[in-house]
């Protein structure tokens, strides 16, 4: 290596992740997939399947069942049967199945990270340390919540079957969100998962099985807009939750107007992202990153729009395509990259043809210089800047690595300009100075507002949009609140989750019945959280065993006899003999 090239830093070469787990577990079901309903899984009735994707190479992952009129009855049917049983089972029954849901997604981390990156084409960095643990998290936490349930939810009900129709760009995520506090409340489910992005809701219904959660209690139908159509407008179904756009929402509240549905919408967006002249410039272009190329732009929350105060716009500017030349586009499963492939070629025409006309909008268009992959659905990042706050671009959600931008002058032309749009979803607030920044946040018309960050999630904290973006929220104690109504008649006793004089196994009970490592005389669970399957000679399952890694191998040998304690800093006693680090 040169002296020039040390001088630059270490050039980065791929890291793929390999894809091997997803594309066996796609092979053991020969690479069709039908519907999952009460509990097992059926072959659609109208018969027929379509393809899903890979949208960074565009080779066809598998054939996925397409679910009829027919299909959606009998999965509502299934989860009426279920609700009842379903719900008085108690907070604490349902406390452990979900509890085991999310363990079992822990443990099968490293699979759906994969599957979700082939399926949607987001970065296996973004999957595997954002979206799958906060899906176990949204698990664990309505677990404790169901526990609670009676203490703070007194006087109410579950809702009883819930449709659930979930979007492409977060396809798992967001059928936790959904899916949680809608069992934790007592609710069964029947969900629709994108047709775009359907492998790891099936992938779900197959770790539920394995986590014992009893038939008809979650059934998911796969099928294209028809099928999600269908199953909103069920007469069975009595509360409906969806995410995706805006105008999807305004068909679905017209098609449950006036039959007395529960209803939770959360819509389209087109975030402001705000930046006074004392903002620390270096971290609001990180924050940037963060709002407008996580996932490729595919965000309904996403910083779409910057506005930026007229004295440092210029330097933010500057800041900004320097820091757009370093961002790596390229295959999803590569561990060096930051932007992957858009989910689908259409969601890519559409992208493409919102920038086409941004110079007859008066805007300047800034792209990525670096090459692009040669094939899939992939966009570089783009930075339109000089429109003006009515151009089309600044008023309309694109869905894509796209960021506007406009200048203002004061705070309050901040704030108009901010709440000069049709949508209000999320806004992120940038400054040094507190008072103003709770000033502006409190002025900004938006369902959550961020200061000094972006994208701030987590499942004991509420999400959800005002005006156009929609209504109701998810996570919290207000989305809990969502899946519940006031009581009517007689309450419902909860059950012994498990008749006496009997023990049951883990398949009946959903317990977690894991090996653990045993290191310096403790039982305790692997640093990765992931296991290992046993199968005995015959080739049966006949338990799991905790995946060590290379921290759970330090730990082994610093804790054994005779292993020298680690070395005190200068001038320190040391620890004692046998005290644990």
């Amino acid at each position: 290596m040169k002296i020039d090239d040390i001088a630059r830093g270490p050039v980065l070469g791929p890291a793929p992740e390999d894809p091997r787990p997803a594309h066996d577990w796609i092979a053991a079901s020969a690479g069709r997939f039908g519907l999952f309903i009460g509990g097992r899984w059926r072959a659609p009735r109208e018969g027929g399947a379509f393809e899903t994707i890979n949208p960074a190479t565009g080779e066809v992952l598998a054939h996925v069942a397409l679910a009829g009129p027919g299909d959606v009855a009998a999965a509502v049917s299934a989860a009426r049967r279920a609700q009842a049983g379903w719900a008085a089972l108690g907070g604490a029954g349902r406390a452990r199945h979900l509890y085991a849901l999310s363990r079992l997604v822990q443990k099968h981390a490293r699979l759906l990270a994969i599957l979700e990156s082939l399926d949607s084409g987001k970065p296996i960095r973004e999957s595997r340390d954002i979206d799958i643990p906060l899906v176990a998290r949204h698990f664990h936490h309505h677990a404790g919540a169901a526990l609670a349930l009676e203490d703070e939810f007194p006087g109410t009900r579950p809702w009883g079957v819930c449709a659930q129709v979930i979007p492409w760009n977060f396809p798992l995520l967001m059928l936790a969100w959904k899916v949680a506090p809608a069992l934790a409340a007592g609710n069964t489910v029947v969900l629709k998962p994108a047709e775009w992005t359907p492998l790891t809701a099936l992938c779900l219904a197959g770790i539920a099985q394995e986590a014992g959660l009893p038939p008809g209690v979650l059934n998911i139908l796969t099928g294209a807009g028809e099928t999600g159509a269908g199953l909103v407008a069920h007469k069975g179904v009595d509360k409906v939750a969806f995410t995706g756009s805006t105008e999807v929402g305004r068909a679905i509240r017209r098609a449950t107007a006036g039959q007395g549905k529960g209803l939770t919408l959360e819509l389209g967006g087109k975030s402001a992202f705000v930046v006074f002249e004392d903002a620390d410039l270096d971290s609001a272009v990180e924050g940037l990153v963060d709002a407008i190329w996580f996932n490729g732009g595919q965000v309904c929350c996403a910083g779409s729009r910057l506005l930026v105060q007229e004295g440092v716009a210029e330097a933010l500017q500057a800041r900004l395509v320097a820091r757009m030349e370093k961002l790596r586009v390229g295959d999803p499963l590569d561990k060096c990259i930051d932007i992957g492939a858009i989910a689908h070629p259409d969601q890519q025409a559409r992208i493409a043809l919102a920038v086409a006309g941004a110079e007859a909008q008066g805007g300047e268009v800034i792209q990525r210089a670096a090459q692009m992959p040669g094939a899939g659905c992939f966009y570089p990042p783009t930075y339109i800047a000089g429109l003006s706050p009515a151009a089309p671009l600044m008023q309309e959600e694109i869905f894509g690595p796209v960021l506007v931008g406009t200048t203002f002058r004061t705070p309050d032309e901040a704030i108009r300009l901010a709440n000069d749009s049709r949508y209000g979803l999320a806004a992120s607030v940038w400054t040094e100075a507190g008072g103003r920044a709770l000033a502006v946040a409190r002025a900004i018309r938006a369902g959550v507002v961020w200061v000094n960050g972006t994208n701030r999630f987590d499942a004991a904290a509420p999400f959800g949009g005002m005006r156009e973006s929609g209504f109701g929220r998810e996570g919290g104690r207000a989305g809990m609140a969502a899946y519940l109504c006031r009581a009517r008649g007689p309450r419902l006793k909860p059950v012994a989750p498990h008749p006496a004089g009997r023990t049951p196994g883990p398949a009946a009970t959903g317990l977690d019945r894991t090996a653990k490592l045993s290191i310096g005389g403790r039982q305790v669970r692997p640093d990765s959280g992931l296991s290992l399957a046993v199968h005995d000679a015959a080739g049966r399952l006949a338990g799991h065993v905790g995946a060590g890694n290379r921290k759970d191998i330090r730990n082994a040998v610093e804790a054994a006899p005779g292993a020298q304690p680690p070395r005190a800093p200068l001038g320190g006693a040391g620890p004692a003999p046998g005290v644990d680090i």
